[in-house]
Formats: structure tokens, sequence, C-alpha cells
């Protein structure tokens, strides 16, 4: 897995990924993109996405201090900056189910 800190969100991704609501009631939706901090752990895996003004707002599963569904936008995403540590994405994801990315990223539910 090659994550970078440069974007985040090209635009062939912006454009490739689904409207909110378009997987609800998928019980296994595709992830499009994976995000990460390296200092926390924590990970956003995100399964739909559009602009919203001058932001773009994901909706994804986020493994944190919980595990959860929500919604989170790109600018929180590049805001984050702890000694020029910043959230990155994994440039190798292929779009796939979210149990084979948990499975991937050995994050499994139990």
């Amino acid at each position: 897995m090659i994550f970078t800190m440069s974007v985040l969100l090209p635009v062939a991704l912006q454009n490739q990924l689904p409207k909110p609501c378009e997987q609800e009631g998928n019980k296994d939706p595709t992830v499009y993109a994976v995000f990460c901090f390296p200092l926390s752990g924590w990970t956003w895996f995100v399964t739909e996405g559009k602009s919203v003004q001058d932001d773009f707002l994901f909706f994804g599963y986020v493994i944190g201090l919980e595990r959860e569904w929500g919604y989170f936008c790109l600018s929180e995403l590049e805001s984050v900056d702890i000694n020029g540590i910043k959230v990155c994405r994994d440039e190798d994801h292929e779009p796939k189910p979210l149990s084979e990315c948990l499975k991937q990223y050995g994050l499994e539910e139990n």
C-alpha cells in the first residue's frame, strides 16, 4: 500500500464516488477511497461523497475512538497536521466491498 499526503481527492476519484445514500441498504457497500492518520490509527473508508459549497462531504465507515458510519469533510481531513504528519490516502486502493477492506487492513470486527 502506498499512502500519499499530496492530493487527498483527485478529480478522477471525486467523479467516481456515488452520491450520498446511493448505496443505502447495501449491507457491504463498496469502498472507493481509504484515508488514514498514521499517528492515531484512525481510518476512514469512503463509500459516497459530493461537493458541498467550497468543500467535499464524504460518507463512510470510520474507525477511530469507535467504529461508526458517518459524514466527514475533506477540509477536516486536510486540517490534520501534527508536526508535518497529515492524513494520507491509500493510492493503491481499488474499489471493493467494506468487508474485504477491513480484512485487507487487519481491522475485521470480532
